[in-house]
Formats: C-alpha cells, sequence, structure tokens
C-alpha cells in the first residue's frame, strides 16, 4: 500500500491515506479561526489542496475556475450534490437571452447527510456499465462523456449529444439537449432522442429552469433507484459475525460449494469504499459474503474493515490478554491532563501521517488565553477536530501531541518496536502502520486455524505489509512451517524479516516484491515444494477506495487498488493447481 509522510501541517496536508476519519462530523473543508487578543491565525482562509482538488474537478467538467469558486463560497466544499446543480444554474441562466443571471439556489437534496453518508454515496450516481465502454473514446469525447455519466444519465445519450452539439458546445449546452428530448419523449412518445432542439441560445429563463429541474429530478431518480439495487450494506454496529467483546450472537452462514476450503482465504480492504466495490469483490471471491468489522472493539482505536474469507466462524477465541479498549487504559498518562470538555475515548482510524508541531503549537496558544476558565464553544471545537483528525492526545496542559509510533504498535497488535531500527525512519514508521492489519481481529477471526493446522501452516501472504497475519497466527501458537511473502514496499519487507529472525521462526520464509510477477509457474513451483498453501492472506492496496482525496477514488479501477484482481487471479491459480494435483 502506498501512503503519505508524516510530519505534516494540519490546515495544508492533502490527505492521501488508507482510510476515511472514523467519527462524523469532521470538517475538511477550508476554513480559518482568529485567535483572541490578535495570537495568530488557526486554520487558512485560502484554499488549501482539498479546496483545489474540489476545483479542479468541477473546472474538469467544463465550468469556469471563477464560477466554481463561487459557488465554493457560498456552500462549502463537502456536498458536491449541491455544488454541481448550482453550477448547472448558474450556467444555464448565464446562457439566457436577457443575459440576465439571477443566483437561485436549488434545493439540497444531501445537505443533512453525515460525513460517512457522503463518503458511501460520492460514486452512487455513476453507472458502472456506462464507464466500462468509456476508454474506446477519444479524450475530448470521453472528457465530455465522464461528467454527464457522472450526472446520472447514460453513455448512449451522452454520445448523441456531443454528436448533434458539437464537441465543443458547453457542459450546460449538453445537459440542456438531453433534457429537451426527455421531455419531448415525455410528451410524444414518437419522439427520438437524435432530434436536435434549438441551442441557439433563444430558450426563455423559464424554459430553461423546467429543463434544469427535469434534470435534476432524473438524477435524484436514478440515485434512489441506485442505492436500492445495492446488494451489500454496512451493517451498524460493525461487529461482523460476532466479537468477544459483545453479547455472543449464533451465526449460520452457507458457502457456496467453489469456496469451501482448502485452501482457506481471507481478504481485508477498507470497509467505506465506494459504492458498489465490495459488490465486485464478493462476486469475484466466489460470492462469500463480507464481514464488516470495526476494530474499535478489540482495541482503543476505530479501523472499519471489510473481511471476505471462508474461515470457520465458530469457536473462534480472542488472544490474551485483551487489549486495552478505552484511550487511558491505552496510555494512562494521558489522564491526568484531559480536560473534562474532552468526550473521547476512543481514537479514530490510525493513519499513515501526524500532525505537525505548527499545528499542535497553534492549539497551546489557542488553549493559553484562557488560564483560568474553560476556553469557549469555538475553540474547543475547533481543538476536538483537530484532535479527532489527526489523533492528538494530552500530554501537558494546554499541550496536545500526535501518537508515537511505539503507541501506534500496542494500539493496533504488534510487539514493542516491531517497526523500529534497521534504518527505517519515523515517516516510514508511520506509513507502514497506517497501512496494516489490526492484529487482534484478524487473530479473532484466523483462530479457528488452531486445531486444524497444529503441527504448523503454509501461507501465501499477498502484500504482506508489516506481517499483521504473520504476527497474527504466530500469537496463536500456529507454527508458521512455510510463508512466501509478497510485498512492494523494501521497507515492509525488512521489517517482515527482522521480526522472522528476532522470534526465532523455524520455517522458511521467502520474501518476493510484486504479485504481478507470481505466475503459475512460480506458484507451482512453491507449492510442489511445500506441498501446497493450507491459507491465502491479502488486503490490496486502497488507494483508489478511501481517503479525503476523492478525485482519485476510482474503486477497483483505479492504478494501485486494481491489484484486488491479482490477488483473486493467484488464489484461483492456487485452488486449480491442488484441484489438479
Amino acid at each position: 500500500m502506498v501512503g503519505n509522510t508524516s510530519d505534516v501541517d494540519g490546515d495544508n496536508f492533502d490527505w492521501d491515506t488508507e482510510d476515511e476519519l472514523e467519527i462524523g462530523n469532521i470538517p475538511l473543508s477550508c476554513s480559518s479561526l482568529t485567535l483572541p487578543g490578535g495570537v495568530g491565525t488557526i486554520g487558512s482562509g485560502e484554499a488549501g489542496p482539498s479546496c483545489s482538488k474540489t476545483i479542479d474537478r468541477f473546472v474538469g467538467m467544463g465550468f469556469s475556475e471563477k464560477m466554481v469558486t463561487k459557488v465554493i463560497q457560498e456552500h462549502g466544499e463537502e456536498n458536491t450534490e449541491t455544488i454541481l446543480e448550482t453550477l448547472l444554474t448558474y450556467s444555464t441562466l448565464e446562457e439566457s437571452p436577457e443575459g440576465q443571471v439571477q443566483h437561485n439556489e436549488p434545493d439540497n437534496f444531501s445537505s443533512d447527510c453525515d460525513y460517512e453518508g457522503n463518503l458511501l454515496n460520492d460514486f452512487s450516481d455513476i453507472d458502472s456499465s456506462d464507464n466500462e465502454d468509456l476508454t474506446n473514446l477519444s479524450s475530448d469525447e470521453e472528457n465530455k462523456i465522464r461528467p454527464l455519466v457522472a450526472m446520472g444519465y447514460s453513455k448512449e445519450e451522452a454520445s448523441i449529444a456531443i454528436e448533434r452539439c458539437g464537441r465543443d458546445c458547453s457542459l450546460a449546452e449538453l445537459t440542456d439537449f438531453i433534457c429537451a428530448a426527455q421531455m419531448a419523449r415525455a410528451t410524444d412518445g414518437d419522439y427520438p432522442l437524435e432530434v436536435k432542439p434549438r441551442l441557439n441560445g433563444d430558450y426563455s429563463k423559464q424554459k430553461k429552469r423546467k429543463l434544469l429541474e427535469c434534470s435534476k429530478q432524473r438524477r435524484l431518480e436514478k440515485r434512489i433507484m441506485t442505492e436500492d439495487d445495492e446488494t451489500i450494506r454496512l451493517p451498524n454496529p460493525m461487529t461482523g459475525f460476532g466479537v468477544p467483546t459483545e453479547p455472543f450472537q449464533r451465526v449460520r452462514r452457507d458457502l457456496p460449494e467453489a469456496a469451501i476450503g482448502p485452501p482457506y482465504f481471507y481478504y481485508e480492504n477498507v470497509a467505506l469504499a465506494p459504492k458498489g466495490v465490495w459488490t465486485t469483490i464478493s462476486r469475484f471471491l466466489y460470492d462469500v459474503e463480507p464481514e464488516f468489522v470495526d476494530s474499535k472493539y478489540f482495541c482503543a482505536a476505530a479501523r472499519k474493515r471489510g473481511y471476505v474469507h471462508n474461515l470457520p466462524i465458530e469457536n473462534r477465541f480472542p488472544l490474551l490478554p485483551l487489549p486495552a479498549r478505552t484511550i487511558h487504559e491505552a496510555i494512562p498518562l494521558t489522564k491526568k491532563w484531559w480536560p473534562s470538555w474532552d468526550s473521547r475515548t476512543k481514537l479514530n482510524c490510525l493513519q499513515t501521517c501526524i500532525g505537525s508541531a505548527k499545528l499542535t503549537e497553534r492549539i497551546r496558544k489557542a488553549l493559553e488565553e484562557y488560564p483560568d476558565s474553560e476556553p469557549p464553544m469555538r475553540i474547543q471545537k475547533y481543538v476536538m477536530d483537530e484532535c479527532r483528525k489527526w489523533n492528538l492526545v494530552w500530554v501537558g496542559r494546554n499541550k496536545v501531541a500526535p501518537l508515537e509510533p511505539d503507541e501506534i504498535e500496542m494500539l493496533l497488535g504488534f510487539p514493542r518496536n516491531h517497526t523500529r531500527g534497521g534504518g527505517i525512519s519515523r515517516t516510514d514508521r508511520y506509513k507502514s502502520l497506517g497501512n496494516s492489519f489490526q492484529v487482534d481481529t484478524v487473530a479473532y477471526h484466523l483462530s479457528t486455524l488452531k486445531d486444524l493446522y497444529p503441527n504448523g501452516i503454509n501461507m501465501l501472504s499477498l502484500f504482506s505489509g508489516i506481517g499483521g497475519a504473520e504476527v497474527a497466527l504466530h500469537r496463536l501458537g500456529i507454527p508458521l512451517k512455510n510463508v512466501v511473502s509478497v510485498e512492494i514496499s523494501e521497507v515492509n519487507r525488512n521489517i517482515v524479516r527482522s521480526w522472522w529472525e528476532q522470534t526465532n521462526q523455524r520455517g522458511t520464509l521467502i520474501d518476493l516484491a510484486d504479485v504481478q510477477q507470481l505466475n503459475s509457474d512460480r506458484l507451482e513451483y512453491y507449492m510442489s515444494k511445500f506441498g501446497g498453501f493450507d491459507l491465502v492472506v491479502g488486503g490490496s492496496p486502497c488507494n483508489n477506495l478511501a481517503g479525503s482525496n476523492r478525485h482519485h477514488r476510482d474503486g477497483l479501477e483505479g492504478k494501485e487498488s486494481s491489484l484486488f484482481y491479482d490477488y483473486f487471479r493467484i488464489l484461483d491459480l492456487v485452488k486449480c493447481i491442488m484441484t489438479r494435483n
């Protein structure tokens, strides 16, 4: 997995991490806060990287940068649906014959959605069947069609509109054309889409508004329809088939015949992925139902993940001793300095980066303005937003600090100093830990293998990271006979190799760099040497599935996250080879 560097300025950092923030309502917009007494400024009044990406996104759809900036100033950058509706309104009215633009705000469909709701719905308007054929188009036509498909129109409608109106026409003209055809068809069923309406600017404002309302209604209807058609929904609470800290619930599941092991397989990725991703993952992995679990039920930090596996689910057991489940239990020294108005008991998802010294210094100065009383609500809100965003903890009076790497190791279930030494930088430690498994969660799922493999296990570990699955099996007391570990990061490979040697493993560790070079010949060689694989574990990169960098949330078609298909390819090869032999 690929993450960003650490120790960055909290206001100017461009998120590109492997998960979303787990606590809702954390503002990621560009805002400013002036401290009392003229002590500096908290935040930035200018458009930071997040704002610039939102601007780039809509400029790429054909809107002017000036118009996009104005709309974002009016509505903020979080509700992209409202931004798009307002841009369409402005574009349509600007092109009216009278030339008078009246900025009437459109209705907001989802202004009250919480942060996670927006994450799950960002891509609900995109019809995947329409997107599949876009790669065959010219770049100009593709750039025109993509935003139209994203608005809810079909690829056929978008293509015909571009053909009839010309590739140089504006996005507003294209939507006018499509809506006019739809309205005409509604009146006269024989009206063909191909009939070109008048686009020479002689529409009245009233008609333009009707066309816009037609466009809005169609997008809303399609959005509702796709939500109803979604087959996999995230559960609440996110406890999967059971967790050791919650009341036991008997769960029964019937695996499809093609999924029954051995080999057993275990695939992990972020739960908060674009719409339809987990349906696709499940379909490729033999239609096995995903198990969604938040690691806050295992430790003091949230970590929402989906797991697709064919492991037994009866008679699971947790690692002992059970890890601390609250911040104060996990990091007791913070309790002395924890203010009463900070109500956190759990940390947010552990990321690949940390807040900067400049950020913590600004927080200190803001709080020191009120030495004998609680800070006002606006200061409390600012501090809490930053603490949740960056997982800051209290280390002194008015002093917050990011977690240390050894504290993150403890929270994730790794041994102390697991990522330390060997020339590994502090930045690399945060990056590697932020992309890893939560060991206690994974061990709970793998615990059913202990009785099945008392003499040891042969494992193929794809996208191994820092060896979360290996550490989990070792802590469960399952001997590692032979492990083929495939990991692109040399830093991570060195961490796993060092752990293997320090824990005096008696088995064989073979580390490879690239899953795409693991073909059937190499698999047959290793499987004939070891007698096959008992377990195939992996968690492919989630760079295109999660993170606040929405522009690159391309789902499983993204450059990095498409490596999921290599996990399936290799697993299927292993199953075929074992069946043949």
